[in-house]
């Protein structure tokens, strides 16, 4: 299936502009859409206000570039890309300037200049492995008291006439709120549509503020993400919510020896006084404490902790652990930001050519639209878009837990629509050294039982629609097989 889709996207565009010819009005948005092919993928972080984008996009790219206080920087959409150097680029009142790259006790800080209302279009571009993939969209939160701030947001990802900039967005959640319900009704509208992305990936956020950050909030994260899975309120826009601290994450990634010094420091403490302190921000800092520590210090060790992550990291020690290295892995290892990579990489950059190539093909059918006599060239990226069975099974796999399925059989629906990843053994459970034979009967055992599910005639269209494309699925790995076993 790869690259077929990229190179269809290439085809129509530049067809689309050899009939239209260089002098066209719409020449421009032409190449922006052959552009985008060759892009990284485009995804947006998502939230309602304080739901952790900034602090998690920083443990993604492994450096804190994104604003996390409440500035104006928080109050518009802000274009994260990858740059052999530092650079940060403004567009307000349609002329771009260039920001100093300014960083205060570690972290990145934006001085505008010019209130958020005047800025068109924010970027930072940063030297970040992840940015080679992806470029991210840090959006400001749905829920804010300023109207204009959510409609930045609104009009990116749900424009309402419009196609949505981002290719995938991965929506960041603390608790079920009809903020959330909202947002995520609207993408699911314009992905009906065929205006809106095509992957979501959701998040339960901040984890270790679950439950208060007291006792074990990553338990308690694991088990409300259970929870939202099956809620009715979310039945059909999303199936998973995978829990992550942010916090945790970067912690593990930017952790200094300082901080380990001064956290071995606090591990000296009797434990029943550590947790005395523990028991607010204020009673930790306060100047009249008698820990071990400066006030100043335990001021920022807070700020960069909380203070779950402080009471994890000193129980980690009292464990055993030895040095900065060790523990700042351990932090990442439970941040749950592992878990995120791996989804992001099955669903969004395993078929990254896909999601480009649709997201063009979208913008494409629109400028077709506008324009009347290309009617022939409309019907192909028609076809395209409605024949493409990758495009299919990413539609499914944001809908799945609607379908009546069991939960074994929505969970074998999954890994076969490639939500555990694109390549057949993954598709099919196989070892990752199965043979195209044993692909082969895999795949032609699965079509069998997928078909069988057909035959019961009180399937609802969302289910049928389903089995069809995992037998559909299956269809292509038999046909890949035989290929490579000529």
């Amino acid at each position: 299936m790869t690259g077929r889709e990229l190179t269809e996207a290439h085809r129509l565009i530049r067809a689309a502009r050899t009939e239209f010819g260089p002098r066209s009005r719409c020449d421009a948005e032409l190449a922006a859409c052959e552009r985008r092919l060759g892009e990284p993928l485009r995804v947006a972080l998502a939230g309602t206000l304080k739901s952790g984008k900034s602090t998690l996009l920083n443990a993604l790219i492994g450096d804190e570039i994104a604003p996390t206080d409440a500035t104006e920087c928080t109050r518009v959409v802000t274009w994260f890309q990858q740059s052999a150097t530092p650079r940060i680029q403004l567009t307000a009142d349609g002329r771009p300037r260039l920001l100093p790259v300014l960083r205060t006790d570690g972290q990145l800080t934006l001085d505008l200049g010019v209130t958020a209302d005047r800025v068109e279009k924010l970027e930072v571009f940063w030297p970040s492995s992840l940015l080679d993939d992806f470029t991210i969209i840090d959006t400001p939160g749905t829920s804010s008291n300023s109207r204009d701030v959510s409609e930045r947001t609104l009009a990116l990802l749900a424009p309402e006439d419009g196609i949505c900039e981002a290719d995938a967005i991965v929506y960041l959640m603390r608790d079920l709120h009809d903020t959330d319900v909202q947002l995520l009704q609207n993408i699911q509208d314009q992905m009906a549509t065929g205006t809106g992305p095509l992957g979501v990936v959701g998040v339960l956020s901040r984890a270790d503020e679950i439950d208060g950050g007291h006792g074990d909030p990553l338990a308690a994260a694991h088990r409300l993400s259970r929870a939202l899975a099956d809620a009715p309120e979310l039945r059909g826009l999303h199936q998973s919510f995978i829990p992550v601290s942010g916090l945790l994450a970067l912690r593990g990634q930017t952790l200094r020896q300082a901080e380990f010094t001064i956290l071995r420091t606090l591990a000296s403490v009797p434990r029943n006084d550590l947790e005395a302190a523990l028991i607010s921000v204020t009673r930790f800092t306060a100047p009249t404490s008698n820990l071990p520590v400066t006030e100043i210090d335990r001021t920022r060790l807070v700020n960069a902790f909380g203070l779950f992550g402080i009471r994890l990291a000193v129980s980690m020690i009292h464990a055993g652990i030895a040095d900065a290295p060790a523990l700042a892995a351990e932090l990442l290892r439970r941040s749950g930001l592992d878990d995120l990579r791996r989804t992001l990489n099955s669903q969004f950059g395993q078929r990254n050519e896909q999601l480009k190539a649709y997201s063009a093909m979208a913008s494409l059918k629109r400028i077709l639209n506008r324009h009347s006599g290309s009617e022939g060239l409309s019907r192909q990226v028609d076809r395209s878009l409605a024949d493409t069975h990758t495009f299919t099974e990413l539609r499914l796999l944001s809908s799945i837990r609607a379908t009546r399925l069991s939960e074994l059989d929505r969970d074998l629906a999954t890994r076969v629509l490639g939500g555990k990843g694109i390549s057949a053994h993954q598709r099919l459970g196989l070892p990752a050294n199965a043979g195209p034979a044993q692909r082969r009967d895999a795949a032609l055992r699965a079509i069998r039982d997928w078909r069988n599910r057909l035959d019961n005639p009180l399937l609802d269209p969302l289910t049928a629609a389903t089995c069809r494309a995992v037998a559909r699925s299956c269809e292509s790995i038999v046909e890949d097989s035989r290929t490579a076993v000529r």
